[in-house]
């Protein structure tokens, strides 16, 4: 789910200073023949499922998790993993540094966001020189009042390996602001209430939550999600007086259902608190008036199979956005007073060619998010005229988006916009006169000329006929003459669409003579909610042949060659990872997986592994037995093989709550013991973070110029 990007002179100079081919420039990798790669002791585990006997060697890897015998040996054997990878890597190491350099060279160092306006105080982020971290700040009135520093997350953090902010949020009356800190890198929150007047922190201290604050009217009643200690499954929304012990917080809501997700809002007018709960197929809403904290909530509309339905307060009205009998979303209206679906009326119908996304509301004027032919765009709606527009945009393959708008009584807009050549930009555009102003464009220092990089969009041919769409872009001068090597990145899972964004660190690999390609698989929505279900479930592996066929296209069509050919996917894109080195080994040089989820029964068997049971409908419930055999059937852990596979960087956090450690960890063991040939096969565990690794600005830039070191590496790029 991250994409990568980069810029340099030096490699400027490499690439147009030589007559020579990219082909003759190469050199064969160098990898140490004295160095021994650790091998994980074997303690065979057996399963039996469904009639199924499984033995598995590695299981006692997760006892670190589980706290078991075994926790220091398995500490030791990632430390030995960690040794190896350095050792294979050494001969990179200045590499890595310069790269590092590079890369942070391109980032703004003191930098602020361009503040928007709520309760009439304008709010933004600011960074400074040499900072890891962020102030969140404030103005009363007017942009030229005295700044106001009301979270100093530089000093906050000052003494943690690890330090992030989850939500913040402001009392009603501006005195007061709610905030939530993960010093552990496992996505449990604590929430801390600070007055914004005297500066004091208040004796407030509610843990294990999963870091959203809402507050009532009253700026005296949070409302927050409290998580289950084991498998950090949201499972209870509960209600806190400030100045009380959190022993005496009240649940107001509890889900009884582990397949869902739920969470508290609160609806930009202000008036109501919504609880929303829902999973894959199905979901429900709660509401209550804001000026009512102790008052009940009320079911918006009861939850049916294979329904999803999202509400938005209105002064006048609830919006609705449902796959009621409509695949794609349609929005509806239900009056304040009635909001059973007998109720709705239809606003916008349901079309076959455009998946409605969400609204964002203000007084009068509604924008839907909505995507058609795989591209982002936004509908304008005038709520008091029925006219709608839509904002337009020229290039082939972009990204736009509602950015933060938090005033509801206003006619402008703020969104964000953003493509493979075009860094991020912030605009303000007026829904009513139509005028739009460019606020802010991300600035890549050192100079960047967007005329300098192309890109495009193209469609590969699936298995089945279907057309998968891949973004690309490259460095102008590129050839396609099979010689390049590029990099092919997927997510494909969970409905979430992997948009072409702009990364100013992508401009390492392209200056490098690398293509960066995006292949938008089924398992997203990119090209609508069918294109998600038809990547799910007992059709998941419509996922994994996606994939590859997008890799045989390039080939094909002579951007790339099997042997500059590189893929790269994390956590649920890990899985895909270590599905297509099963299923087409030969096709890759080599393949990055980040914090791969890949030992996918194993996992989904065990509900004590945090958010497992949410994932029933993602993958299925191997308690089933026709689940449980398809799911084996490419799970790339269980799927390994004596065949030579592509060279292989694996990186995890040992703190990982999304995919804990010992997955990445089991397979690479595994592979190790299993493969032939001699292409490498690497291990890198962040000791002290987790799934989104470092929390400070800068450090994930280590991580990145180590993948980029490995890849050089495959193609002979020394410098």
């Amino acid at each position: 789910m991250k994409s990568k990007t980069g810029f340099g002179l030096i490699a400027l100079t490499i690439i147009a200073g030589s007559c020579k081919t990219q082909e003759e420039k190469r050199t064969a990798p160098q990898w140490p023949n004295d160095v021994e790669a650790p091998l994980a002791e074997q303690k065979p585990y057996t399963r039996v499922m469904h009639g199924d006997t499984v033995i598995d060697n590695y299981y006692w890897l997760n006892d670190y998790f589980k706290e078991g015998p075994d926790s220091s040996k398995v500490v030791d054997y990632l430390n030995a993993e960690n040794a190896y990878t350095k050792a294979m890597m050494q001969d990179t190491e200045d590499f890595q540094k310069n790269l590092f350099t590079e890369l942070k060279g391109r980032i703004k160092e003191a930098d602020e966001s361009v503040p928007y306006i709520k309760d009439g105080y304008y709010y933004y982020r600011r960074t400074d020189a040499g900072k890891q971290y962020y102030k969140l700040c404030r103005k009363k009135g007017s942009l030229d009042a005295k700044e106001e520093v009301i979270l100093d997350v530089d000093k906050m953090a000052d003494g943690y390996a690890y330090f992030a902010v989850g939500g913040t949020s402001i009392s009603p009356d501006n005195k007061l602001l709610a905030y939530a800190v993960d010093t552990v890198s496992r996505r449990e929150y604590t929430l801390h209430i600070k007055n914004l007047e005297t500066g004091e922190v208040y004796a407030d201290r509610v843990a294990r939550t999963s870091g959203g604050i809402v507050w009532a009217a009253d700026n005296k009643t949070i409302f927050y999600t409290s998580q289950n200690p084991k498998t950090l499954l949201s499972e209870k929304i509960k209600r806190h007086t400030i100045g009380t012990k959190e022993s005496a917080d009240i649940t107001v809501y509890e889900e009884k259902d582990k397949t869902n997700y739920i969470g508290v809002s609160k609806s930009k007018n202000g008036a109501y608190i919504m609880i929303y709960s829902g999973g894959t197929m199905s979901s429900e809403t709660r509401y209550l008036k804001a000026d009512n904290p102790q008052g009940e909530f009320q079911l918006f509309q009861p939850r049916t199979k294979d329904v999803l339905y999202h509400v938005t307060p209105l002064d006048d009205k609830f919006i609705i956005v449902t796959n009621d009998n409509a695949k794609n979303f349609k929005v509806m209206e239900a009056p304040l007073d009635k909001t059973e679906k007998a109720n709705w009326k239809e606003v916008i119908a349901h079309r076959n060619d455009v998946l409605v996304e969400g609204v964002d509301e203000f007084k009068d004027f509604m924008v839907v998010s909505e995507r058609k032919n795989g591209l982002s765009q936004l509908a304008i709606h005038d709520t008091k005229s029925g006219k709608a527009h839509y904002l337009d945009f020229g290039e082939e393959a972009y990204t736009v988006y509602s950015s933060t708008n938090a005033e509801y009584n206003t006619e402008v807009l703020r969104y964000g916009y953003t493509s493979l050549v075009t860094p991020s930009s912030t605009y303000d555009y007026n829904m009513r006169t139509k005028e739009k102003e460019l606020k802010k464009q991300q600035e890549v220092l050192g100079g960047y000329d967007a005329d300098q990089y192309e890109s495009k969009r193209v469609f590969a041919t699936a298995t089945d006929g279907t057309k998968v769409p891949i973004s690309m872009v490259y460095k102008k001068g590129f050839e396609q003459n099979g010689q390049a090597p590029l990099l092919l990145y997927a997510y494909g899972s969970y409905g979430m669409s992997m948009d072409p964004t702009f990364s100013s660190t992508r401009l390492s690999l392209l200056n490098r003579g690398f293509v960066f390609a995006i292949a938008h698989i089924r398992g997203g929505e990119e090209m609508g909610r069918q294109w998600y279900e038809d990547g799910k479930m007992m059709k998941k592996k419509n996922t994994f042949t996606d994939f590859i066929d997008c890799g045989k296209f390039l080939v094909d069509q002579k951007f790339t060659s099997e042997k500059h050919l590189y893929a790269e996917g994390g956590s649920a894109g890990g899985l895909l990872m270590g599905a297509i080195i099963n299923m087409a080994p030969n096709m890759w040089n080599g393949v990055i997986a980040a914090v791969p989820f890949v030992d996918v029964v194993t996992t989904m068997l065990d509900e004590t592994i945090p958010l497992t049971t949410n994932e029933y409908d993602e993958w299925g419930n191997p308690n089933n037995a026709e689940a449980y055999h398809y799911m084996k059937s490419y799970s790339p852990y269980e799927n390994v093989e004596a065949k030579e596979y592509p060279n292989l960087l694996v990186t995890t956090g040992l703190h990982d709550s999304q995919v804990q450690y010992f997955e990445p960890a089991k397979w690479v063991a595994k592979l190790r013991t299993t493969k032939k040939g001699d292409n490498v096969v690497l291990l890198k565990t962040d000791m002290e973070y987790g799934h989104g690794g470092a929390s400070g600005r800068f450090d994930y830039l280590k991580d990145l110029a180590l993948e980029y070191a490995f890849l050089f590496k495959l193609e002979g790029i020394t410098e």
